[in-house]
């Protein structure tokens, strides 16, 4: 389907964003069944938005949406999955993506096992890891993948389908890709989920007319490349976290670059966005509140496409670009900040450009000439040893230099055991409130009695794994209410717990090289995807490469 006529789009969407007496304006994006949806729920907020529907995709929906915003006027847009995500990175608008809650995913199980036992979940970009006990406990077989394009769906599709899956549960794609292989498809979207995504929007909205009515901006605010996160986030009471904390508010008063180091888990986004929030220049009730924070994970990304990500393309630069150009993530964080997460994983030859433009302060979009001035803080995140990639030449020592003028190594969790308990029990209480479930009343003391069950593991995966961990007890402990919360319910659905001294943990700084020269490659990656049950997220998380490394690796095999 089109998206609406140009004789829909009236006057009515256009004028001052700060006008309270304007109904807000939100547009919903989906080109699957989840436009269905979207428009049986739009029925419900008429009389208190405007709400208009586009079905469109990825870069089509992106461009249309940027083109319309020239002349009219929107609040928050609205989609899901990896559409969702994609619009997020690419748009000044808010974009608000609707989640299936826990209790989505349960019913859509339970509408699979009336189908059939056989069933295949497909997410994403990240898993469930509770499911994998859920699945022991209750007795489902399921199996879980998580996907980061419409190929890698349609090959997780196929290879679920080879293992004899008869239903698959997923988002608006993976239920259209699972039909078109001729599975059963059921939908993980519920009304109440999409009803959230819509005053979620509508909040974002009276929130932008209440900044624009009071003069602090003429623009909508551009939630979606704001900084969600500050130095309050930072959870843990323990002196390391309060160094941290020092160092973040002496860093924000200056523009020059930080890099953070620190394992998985250990929070590098998070104090990347806290350094950005707490700049004199970007706090609320300055005319540079809105100033853009843009994160880019240079590991996730092929190679062939991070260099028009980053820098942009002119038209015609190659195959298949679009017309009129692309502005790049540079531009786009113009007087903000770029996060350039696993800067590591950057390859040599993009080294050298990014080494330009910080030198000069200018970009040259890809095919072209004509170099754009950017006035952009760089923060860098990695897990790796840098130092010791540039001994083997796999970076370079003086864009090292350059990204490193303030550092920040961040502690593991097992260094900060007493910020360990607080955190859990945060973590649960977030987690069971998700999914719509109370904390029995002595809860804290429960979580108590397990500290020294939880303080005898290493967490590898620090703060990240406890949030897993909680969301797992959480899915249990909503679906038994009765259930105390003591260390041998703990360790019978944490069996990394038992493994601890028997396994040891991969160090996160490891790399590929690594990998290889600890054994050989093959029998590597298929030892470490059997421990996952295929999982390729979480076995590029075990091994300390990225998720495009690894997936390099299983096609070099």
């Amino acid at each position: 389907m089109q998206p609406s006529s140009p004789a829909r789009r009236n006057n009515d969407h256009s004028g001052n964003a700060g006008d309270s007496n304007q109904k807000p304006v939100i547009w919903t994006v989906s080109v699957s069944r989840l436009s269905d949806l979207f428009r049986d729920i739009t029925l419900e907020y008429d009389d208190r938005a405007t709400i208009e529907p586009i079905e469109l995709g990825f870069d089509e929906a992106a461009r249309h949406i940027r083109e319309r915003m020239e002349t009219e006027r929107c609040d928050a847009v609205i989609s899901a999955g990896s559409n969702g995500a994609y619009l997020k990175s690419r748009l000044s608008v808010p974009v608000v993506i609707a989640k299936a809650s826990g209790f989505d995913v349960l019913q859509a199980l339970a509408r699979a096992r009336k189908i059939t036992p056989d069933i295949g979940i497909i997410t994403y970009q990240s898993s469930m890891p509770a499911l994998k006990e859920f699945r022991d406990a209750f007795g489902f077989n399921i199996l879980q993948r998580d996907y980061a394009t419409e190929e890698d769906a349609r090959a997780q599709i196929n290879e679920l389908k080879a293992r004899g899956v008869k239903a698959i549960v997923g988002a608006g794609l993976i239920t259209d890709l699972a039909e078109e292989a001729g599975l059963a498809a059921v939908f993980v979207y519920s009304a109440a989920s999409i009803r959230q995504a819509f005053d979620d929007a509508l909040e974002i909205a009276r929130l932008t007319q209440l900044e624009a009515s009071r003069g602090r901006s003429s623009a909508p605010l551009a939630d979606t490349l704001r900084a969600k996160h500050g130095i309050n986030d930072l959870r843990g009471d323990s002196p390391a976290m309060e160094t941290l904390r020092q160092s973040i508010v002496l860093y924000a008063k200056s523009q020059a670059t930080v890099l953070i180091q620190g394992e998985t888990g250990t929070g590098k986004e998070l104090v990347a966005q806290a350094i950005h929030r707490e700049n004199p220049r970007t706090v609320a009730g300055n005319k540079s509140s809105n100033k853009p924070f843009i994160a880019v994970n240079c590991g996730a990304i092929a190679e062939s496409l991070l260099e028009s990500e980053l820098f942009g393309y002119e038209e015609g630069a190659f195959t298949g670009s679009r017309r009129g150009g692309h502005a790049g993530l540079f531009e786009a964080a113009h007087r903000g900040t770029l996060f350039l997460d696993e800067i590591g994983e950057m390859p040599l030859a993009l080294q050298t450009r990014l080494l330009r433009v910080l030198e000069e302060r200018e970009v040259v979009r890809v095919g072209g000439t004509r170099p754009i001035a950017v006035e952009v803080r760089i923060i860098s995140a990695t897990h790796c040893d840098l130092e010791q990639r540039i001994r083997e030449g796999r970076f370079r020592a003086d864009l090292f230099y350059r990204l490193a003028v303030l550092r920040l190594t961040l502690a593991p969790l097992r260094q900060r055991p007493q910020d360990l308990i607080a955190l859990a029990e945060w973590c649960l209480k977030k987690a069971l409130a998700a999914l719509g479930a109370r904390p029995h009343p002595n809860l804290h003391a429960e979580i108590m009695a397990c500290a020294p069950l939880l303080s005898a593991y290493a967490w590898p995966g620090n703060a990240r794994e406890v949030r897993n961990l909680m969301e797992r007890l959480a899915l249990f402990l909503a679906a038994e209410p009765l259930q105390a919360l003591s260390p041998a319910f703990i360790a019978s659905i944490a069996p990394e717990f038992a493994q601890t001294a028997a396994t040891p943990v991969l160090a996160t700084a490891a790399t590929a090289a690594d990998v290889d020269a600890a054994t050989p490659a093959t029998e590597n990656i298929a030892q470490v995807l059997a421990r996952f049950d295929g999982n390729r997220a979480a076995a590029a998380r075990h091994l300390g490469i990225s998720r495009t490394t690894l997936w390099r690796k299983i096609k070099d095999q």
